[in-house]
């Protein structure tokens, strides 16, 4: 009976290897085939900005404020947002990706801006990509992506950060 047991353990050991040995290589090479364009992961490392760095930043006396937009659905907005940030469309949409250009023509391209969305998981973020590339196509130099893992509400709201309702 035991050596029964053995053998199915054993049987099951090695059907996992082998799924492993065949789909591993599959999910790696998805994992490392390059971004969609209009994809979060699209956006440089060097170009996003962790939240309780945007946070400090902002409690900073002196420190130079940046222009923050954000660039999610207006529902969202309304609900909660950091304190002075400003509507600018959701990118994902050509009336927001309008908006988005319409705000940013008038700055100069050395100008900081972060923009933020946080409206799902940063892998599933359909406005940030879009607005990041619409931004260094105009060729605005001081761009910084605000990363929410999981959504405003986990990563910036949760955590403390201040927060504004309306508009």
């Amino acid at each position: 009976m035991l050596s029964w047991l053995f053998s199915k353990k054993a049987a099951m050991i090695a059907a996992l290897a082998l799924s492993c040995r065949v789909l591993l290589p599959v999910r790696a090479a998805a994992q490392w085939a390059a971004p969609e364009p209009t994809s979060a992961f699209s956006i440089p490392t060097a170009q996003l900005i962790q939240p309780d760095e945007l946070n400090r930043l902002l409690r900073s006396p002196g420190a130079e404020k940046p222009l923050i937009l954000q660039v999610g659905s207006h529902m969202m907005f309304a609900q909660a947002h950091i304190p002075g940030s400003e509507y600018a469309g959701p990118s994902s949409l050509s009336e927001g990706i309008q908006q988005l250009r319409g705000r940013a023509a008038s700055l100069p391209h050395n100008r900081f801006i972060v923009i933020y969305c946080g409206c799902c998981p940063w892998n599933r973020c359909p406005n940030a990509g879009p607005a990041y590339k619409l931004l260094a196509s105009m060729g605005f130099t001081h761009v910084k992506v605000l990363y929410l893992a999981n959504n405003f509400g986990a990563d910036w709201a949760g955590k403390g950060y201040p927060v504004e309702s309306g508009q």
